[in-house]
């Protein structure tokens, strides 16, 4: 074993394995890829006046007028505001959800966690636009009925508001928080709980003095987690806030960078984005300190632990109801409302004469040049996407558990970093570092290039996490008896461990793939007209007052969605592995 460790670079004849060396270098590039942005970011903070300027001039005067401008305090409010009430409101669904699931025998679990991740990899931009035809205090179909019936002057409900765009955002999110709190259920002693029974302790108090204290670890975890992603949230607030001049943090950079007037201020944008790296820096502390005093909260061992379901009898029709209208509220209507929109030439109330009128005006209408190539950059980037993260997380995986090299483990901090820096952030500083850094000899800027290398660095957070949770399970006995008989690194990897590491391949693999489909943060600030994906097109649609036609291509989206899912599904019963990855 010692010599196994000792040689770990190197071949049976000592000299240096050439694969091992190849990985550990691949590492090694990819997390100066991760780091570039962020130092780029960092670095134009302090840079004064047109970047085009032969003569550089450095100062704190970005810093003096983003921290000097009121506008910028209302904008952080704002994004404070949005994901509160984006919390709050996947919290109201998403824990109860996963309490039932796996504390309780709620009848069709497994169809309830089907439809949980399926509400994952639905766009939030189309949920979003469903809610507006609904609730859009000109247009939305329930504001047009009310005022009809009871008279009202103004329309009594607005979804342009950061309390509508957060309800949106939170149902969104549901899903994320019920995954994130169904591990933090499913590992808590029920013991603690039957204890406080048998003192006499009321439900209320026995919640809030066992189990709340119990779960907060996972709780904390995936606040943050969500809190961070209303940060970096982009399509729910331009696709309501965006015409309201209602601006959050995403959306304000992306009107920094390309203004309605006058010039882009990247020497601003970039400032903005180190507020953004400190809140999460502040937030990643916070999760950091709560998850040093994990072993409070080590309840589990291993004298008898059995957990207890908790038996619904009649109670189980509320349960149903209740996660009725969460589908309901979060799919079913929007999505209704985003059909209805897309066979309509003017939205309008649904009634007899609005159905004759319907046609399919607004899909043959599409520019479907444009449709076309963006589907095609889609393609693209859900082929080489997945692809390379898997390769690279696989490579990270390996160095990190499998070498002896000194600092390791700083490449697994590496790929960690997208995962808790927003990802807006990532993608402004690949446009700075397109556009200022690499222009003279890289002219990458512009080019599907970029936001694959910039799909790659943000996915490879999730893929790292699931190659690292993937390898540890492998015995290393396997590998050491290819080393004994003389394989290389190269053989090890491709003989031993793909094979055995084929289903969450293939699982993350698939998943990745179908996050890139939808992706428009990342993708709206780096795409031009050779380069824009099919997200960035219904965007570009919307944006210009074309409401019918983005419903009609969103629609089209969504129909081409539902076999990968399927797929994706499929490989996930078969590997088992679920939820479980996520």
């Amino acid at each position: 074993m010692s010599k196994h460790r000792h040689r770990i670079l190197s071949n049976c004849r000592g000299t240096a394995d050439p694969w091992a060396v190849l990985m550990v270098g691949i590492a090694a590039f990819f997390s100066l890829l991760i780091l570039a942005p962020l130092a780029v970011v960092f670095y134009l903070s302090f840079f004064e006046g047109s970047l085009l300027d032969a003569v550089n001039h450095y100062s704190l005067n970005n810093y003096k007028n983003v921290f000097g401008e009121l506008f910028t305090y209302k904008v952080l409010w704002n994004t404070a505001g949005f994901s509160f009430v984006a919390l709050v409101v996947s919290f109201f669904f998403g824990i109860p959800t996963a309490w039932l699931v796996e504390r309780t025998d709620f009848p069709g679990k497994t169809i309830l966690l089907t439809f949980m991740t399926i509400g994952l990899l639905i766009p939030g931009f189309a949920v979003a636009m469903g809610w507006l035809f609904l609730l859009h205090p000109r247009i939305g179909i329930v504001n047009q009925y009310l005022q009809d019936t009871f008279g009202f002057i103004d329309a009594p409900l607005s979804i342009t508001t950061i309390t509508g765009m957060g309800w949106v955002q939170g149902l969104n999110l549901t899903p994320v928080a019920f995954i994130m709190t169904a591990g933090a259920f499913r590992a808590m002693d029920p013991k603690l709980e039957e204890a406080a029974e048998a003192s006499g302790a009321s439900t209320a108090r026995m919640i809030s003095t066992v189990t709340i204290p119990l779960i907060w670890p996972g709780v904390l975890a995936a606040a943050i987690y969500i809190f961070t992603v209303g940060l970096s949230a982009f399509d729910v607030p331009a696709i309501i806030g965006w015409s309201n001049r209602i601006f959050t943090f995403s959306t304000y950079m992306y009107l920094m960078v390309s203004p309605q007037e006058g010039l882009p201020k990247y020497g601003a944008s970039a400032t903005f984005s180190i507020i953004g790296i400190i809140l999460a820096a502040i937030l990643g502390w916070w999760y950091a300190r709560v998850q040093k005093r994990s072993h409070q909260y080590e309840v589990i061992t291993g004298k008898a632990y059995q957990p207890k379901i908790v038996r619904l009898g009649k109670r189980a029709i509320v349960a149903w109801l209740f996660i009725g209208v969460y589908l309901i509220l979060s799919k079913l209507i929007p999505l209704a409302m985003l059909l209805w929109a897309s066979l309509l030439r003017y939205f309008e109330m649904p009634s007899v004469d609005a159905i004759a009128r319907t046609s399919l005006q607004n899909y043959v209408g599409l520019p479907w040049e444009l449709v076309m190539r963006g589907a095609g950059n889609t393609s693209i980037l859900m082929l080489l996407t997945p692809t390379i993260t898997m390769v690279v997380s696989l490579v990270f995986a390996w160095v990190v558990l499998r070498s002896k090299i000194r600092g390791r483990f700083l490449f697994d901090f590496f790929a960690f970093l997208p995962h808790a820096v927003p990802n807006i952030i990532f993608a402004m500083g690949a446009v700075l570092l397109a556009l200022f850094v690499l222009k003279g000899f890289i002219p990458i800027y512009g080019t599907i290039w970029l936001l694959l290398l910039l799909y790659v660095i943000v996915r490879m957070s999730y893929g790292t996490r699931m190659m690292n949770s993937s390898l540890i399970q492998i015995h290393r006995e396997l590998e050491e008896a290819a080393y004994v008989s003389g394989g290389s690194t190269w053989s090890v990897v491709r003989r031993i461990l793909v094979p055995i590491l084929t289903p969450p391949i293939l699982y993350g693999w698939l998943w990745i793939a179908l996050l890139t489909y939808r992706e428009l943060t990342l993708a709206v600030l780096l795409s031009r007209a050779e380069n824009t994906t099919l997200p960035v097109v219904v965007w570009s649609i919307w944006l210009s007052g074309g409401f019918g036609q983005a419903a009609a291509l969103t629609t089209v989206m969504l129909c081409v969605l539902v076999p990968i899912i399927a797929l994706y599904w499929y490989v996930a019963h078969r590997t088992g592995i679920g939820t479980r990855a996520m």
